[in-house]
């Protein structure tokens, strides 16, 4: 069995390195490539999909999967197993010729959407939409449900998260948030923007690379650029990448940002090096992924603790802050306000902005909305959750790259990072009950170590139910979250 064993990973090995071809193709898309070059590189993806496809479906890999027993298996091996069987049905589920479409259709997509952004006009991206949102519920029909259709595209994400499971957190999430804001928005005489100014985007860049040098970030295996969208991606062992956006006139998307995929990056860096060869490289579920970077961003980026180390260094970098004392400061890098931007949105109102996506999503792949109403349906729900209406598609429907290379089931992933995160700060808090004296101190070590320790070294071993019962006690709850916002934002707002 052995052998059995050995080869199963030369596969995935392989498989590992055509995917990794994929990741430099698709980071070169969005910092370098010239735009002549995009449609020869949409075929280099399709191709590199298919013959993971075909190395996924083949009969080597079925043989080698009936020869093993399982129950020999070690606990990392079995994860292997598990997870290398997972996908060999669901791709021999899908025909070949569909995996080079589907990426054809996807890389195109996503070149239209930029387009589409930058001329504000969702029309552009459109026909694109549509041929993405048919390729995803084709892919449904291939692949089969047992309950709602949308449990499918969840599942790609959170293993083992249904329609059924999340209305229930989300609920409790969205009241509790509710009951908060519409606290704050009765308490507030004077809510006006005063960080809205000039910050040369050198000199951000400059104070984002400090930060996440001192969080942790290994510069030797992994590096910042810009892109439309800020994203980490993993390009193999020892070669973790992030990029930002800036904003000249506002330093919160970018300072912020790169904390957030900091926050990504720390936790592909962290995965044991043995994980790359058995295709366990990789977040236990995108929530879990998530619970990094918002960990990060929110409960550290965020805390008064971090600024308090940070401040006197930010003045330093940007004038237009010198003169604005540190509580101030403090009320306006975590001010409430109901905006359009997920990205931008402050830490109270951001779940709501998924919770939107998600009931867009439900419904598109329910059959309950039509493509050529999905623009309404977007600014009716901004309105009615938010109290927002965009100006234009690129501030509203065009706002996220996601749907344009297919990510449907993504968003939810969001707003569990930040139940997962909640909680998992619980158990630091519990662990070392110094936490927040240490990261007033600009000491992020023993927090980095916790998260090692606890969530990174794992990668994909365990499903997220598995890993937050592991660490935690008990399953995943949006108390913990709840009871976060409501003490934090309680002080801020003298509640």
């Amino acid at each position: 069995m052995k052998d059995s064993v050995s080869k199963l990973k030369e596969i995935i090995k392989k498989m590992g390195y055509f995917n990794s071809m994929s990741s430099i193709m698709y980071w070169d898309m969005s910092v370098n490539a010239p735009k002549k070059s995009i449609d020869y590189r949409s075929e280099l993806l399709g191709f590199a999909s298919t013959e993971v496809h075909k190395l996924m479906t083949s009969d080597s890999v079925k043989e080698l999967l009936d020869e093993i027993k399982y129950e020999e298996l070690d606990v990392i091996d079995k994860a292997m197993y598990r997870e290398i069987k997972k996908e060999y049905e669901k791709a021999t589920k899908i025909p070949e010729e569909k995996v080079h479409e589907y990426a054809v259709i996807s890389s195109k997509s996503q070149v239209a959407w930029e387009e589409a952004k930058e001329k504000k006009d969702f029309e552009i991206f459109k026909p694109h939409l549509e041929k993405v949102i048919n390729m995803k519920k084709e892919y449904i029909d291939f692949i089969g449900n047992k309950g709602n259709k949308y449990d499918t595209l969840l599942d790609e994400f959170e293993k083992g998260m249904t329609v059924d499971k999340l209305d229930k957190l989300f609920e409790e999430l969205k009241n509790g948030i509710m009951e908060l804001l519409n606290k704050i928005r009765k308490s507030r005489k004077e809510n006006k923007d005063k960080l809205i100014g000039n910050y040369p985007i050198e000199k951000q860049k400059e104070f984002s690379l400090k930060v996440i040098k001192d969080l942790g970030f290994d510069f030797d295996g992994g590096r910042l650029d810009k892109s439309v969208h800020p994203y980490t991606i993993n390009l193999g062992y020892g070669d973790v990448r992030i990029t930002t956006h800036y904003n000249e006139k506002d330093l919160r998307p970018a300072v912020l940002g790169c904390i957030h995929e900091c926050g990504h990056a720390l936790y592909e860096q962290g995965f044991k090096e043995e994980l790359y060869n058995k295709g366990l490289s990789d977040g236990a579920s995108m929530g879990i992924h998530e619970s990094q970077s918002l960990f990060y961003e929110n409960i550290i980026g965020q805390s008064k603790e971090f600024w308090k180390y940070y401040y006197k260094d930010l003045q330093d970098y940007f004038e237009d802050i010198k003169n604005m004392d540190f509580d101030e400061f403090y009320q306006q890098i975590n001010r409430v306000e109901p905006s359009l931007i997920r990205i931008d949105a402050d830490e109270l109102t951001y779940c709501l902005h998924i919770i939107i996506r998600y009931e867009i999503e439900k419904a598109i792949f329910n059959e309950e909305v039509e493509i050529n109403n999905l623009k309404d349906m977007w600014n009716k729900k901004y309105e009615e959750y938010l109290g927002v209406i965009p100006d234009h598609d690129s501030e509203g429907i065009l706002q996220d790259m996601h749907w344009s290379d297919g990510s449907f089931g993504y968003f939810p992933s969001y707003a569990l990072g930040n139940l997962y995160a909640a909680q998992f700060r619980n158990k630091i808090i519990s662990d070392n009950p110094k936490m927040l004296e240490e990261i007033e101190n600009g000491n992020f070590e023993s927090i980095l170590k916790w998260l090692r320790d606890n969530v990174h070294k794992h990668g994909a071993v365990y499903s997220p139910s598995e890993l937050v019962c592991n660490i935690t006690g008990e399953e995943l709850h949006a108390k913990y979250f709840i009871e976060y916002l409501n003490d934090k934002y309680s002080k801020i707002y003298n509640l």
